[in-house]
C-alpha cells in the first residue's frame, strides 16, 4: 500500500538539533509531494514553530522527555495513541532515543506500521555502560516493532547487525544529506585572526573540554573560536573562557537558525566528540567549502576523507587535535583545497534528495 500520510515523532520541538533538522527538511519535502504530514514532539518551540510555518501540523505529547520515567513514557505513550488515532497516518517514523521508545510501543499497540532512524546509538562506544545496557536492552524488544531501522552509517548499521537487532533486510542504511546551498563565493577569510567554528551542543557528547586543552597549546597563534549551540554545559564554559581571559577570542552564539550563513564566514570547521553516529554538523561544514577537523568516532569516517577533505583524530586528545587546528591556522592554501574537496564531496554523495530518495525506498 503507497505511504500517502506519515507522522514524525521526536522528542524535542524546542531546539534544532541533527534530528529536529531531519525532521524538519523531510517534513517539507514530503509536503511538498503531497503527502499529509504531522509532527509529534514532547515540547514546543523552535522546531514546532518553523512547520507550522509551512502549514505542518504539531502534536503536543505530554510526557515525552529524554530523562527515564515510567509513569511519564506510558503517559506519553498513551497521548501519541490518540495522536495517531486523530490523524491517522500508514506510517510513524520515530526520531532520537525516547521517542524511538514511546513512538514504537504507541504505533504498535495502534496496528500502524513504524521506522526508527537511529541518529547514533545509545549503546555505541563513548557511552557510559549503565547506559549502554538498558538501551541495549531495550532495542532489542522494541526492534520486534519496527518496520524499519535506518541508521545513519555505516558504523551504526554494523553494530546493530552484531548485537543482533534485526537482519540485514531489516536495518538499512541511509546516510544523512544536506538541502542544495550554492557554493560560496568567498569560502575562507582574508587577513586577521583564522575563525574556527564548531557547531554542537553543550552537553556530555559533546567535547568542548578537549577542544579548549587543544587550543592552550595553540595561544601565541591567530586564531578566534565561534561556538554555535546551547545546552546544560553552556554556563560553565563561558565562565571558563572569562577565567582564561580569552573573552575577546571565543564567541558564544547560542543556538540559530542561520547556521548556514555564518559558517560561509569561517575559515575552519572543528568537532570535537565523544561519541557520534553521522553528524549532519560536518556535512554542512563540506557544504560551505570549509575544510574539517573532526573526532575520529562513529560514523565521521565516512564523511571526511582523511588529509583530503579535513583531518580525523583520536577523541579526547588534544595534542592531536592542535597539530592538525595548526597546520591550517598556518596555511590558507590548504585550507582552501581541502575546503573545495569537502565541496565536492558534499555534490557527489550528500545532498539532501539522494537522502530523501534512499529514505523513502526504505519505507
Amino acid at each position: 500500500m503507497p505511504i500517502e500520510s506519515v507522522l514524525f515523532v521526536v522528542t524535542r520541538g524546542d531546539s534544532i538539533g541533527g534530528a529536529q533538522i531531519h525532521v524538519r527538511d523531510m517534513s517539507r519535502a514530503l509536503q511538498k509531494r503531497g503527502l499529509r504530514v504531522a509532527l509529534a514532539a514532547g515540547t514546543t518551540g523552535a522546531l514546532q514553530m518553523e512547520l507550522e510555518q509551512s502549514g505542518i501540523p504539531h502534536f503536543l505529547i505530554p510526557g515525552l522527555v529524554r530523562s527515564v520515567n515510567p509513569l511519564s513514557d506510558l503517559l506519553a505513550v498513551r497521548s501519541l495513541k490518540k495522536v495517531i488515532r486523530e490523524f491517522h497516518p500508514d506510517l510513524v517514523t520515530c526520531h532520537t532515543a525516547k521517542a524511538g521508545l514511546v513512538g514504537r510501543l504507541a504505533a504498535f499497540w495502534s496496528g500502524v506500521p513504524a521506522v526508527f532512524t537511529a541518529h547514533g546509538w545509545q549503546f555505541a562506544e563513548g557511552i557510559p555502560l549503565w547506559q549502554k545496557l538498558i538501551v541495549l536492552a531495550a532495542e532489542r524488544v522494541l526492534s520486534r516493532m519496527t518496520r524499519r531501522i535506518i541508521t545513519v552509517s555505516s558504523y551504526d548499521r554494523n553494530l546493530a547487525l552484531r548485537l543482533g537487532l534485526g537482519s540485514s533486510r531489516k536495518i538499512v542504511l541511509v546516510h544523512n544529506g544536506m538541502p542544495w546551498r550554492e557554493r560560496p563565493s568567498a569560502p575562507d577569510s582574508s587577513g586577521g585572526p583564522v575563525r574556527i567554528v564548531m557547531v554542537a551542543r553543550f552537553q556530555e557528547q559533546k567535547d568542548h573540554a578537549c577542544l579548549f586543552a587543544a587550543l592552550e597549546l595553540l595561544d601565541s597563534l591567530p586564531w578566534v573560536l565561534e561556538l554555535i549551540g546551547d545546552g546544560p554545559d553552556l554556563s560553565r564554559w563561558k565562565n571558563w573562557v572569562a577565567r582564561r581571559g580569552w573573552s575577546e577570542r571565543v564567541f558564544f552564539d547560542g543556538q540559530r537558525l542561520d547556521v548556514p550563513e555564518l559558517l560561509e564566514h569561517c575559515s575552519i570547521f572543528v568537532l570535537s566528540s565523544r561519541w557520534e553516529g553521522f553528524p549532519r554538523s560536518i556535512l554542512e561544514a563540506m557544504r560551505a567549502s570549509l575544510p574539517v577537523v573532526v573526532s575520529d568516532v562513529g560514523g565521521s569516517r565516512e564523511a571526511v576523507l582523511d588529509g583530503k577533505t579535513g583531518f580525523l583524530v583520536p577523541a579526547g586528545d588534544p595534542k592531536a587535535l592542535a597539530a592538525k587546528l595548526e597546520t591550517l591556522i598556518l596555511n590558507s592554501e590548504l585550507r582552501r583545497s581541502l575546503g573545495s574537496a569537502g565541496r565536492l564531496r558534499y555534490e557527489e554523495e550528500f545532498t539532501f534528495e539522494a537522502m530523501l530518495t534512499r529514505t523513502i525506498a526504505a519505507w
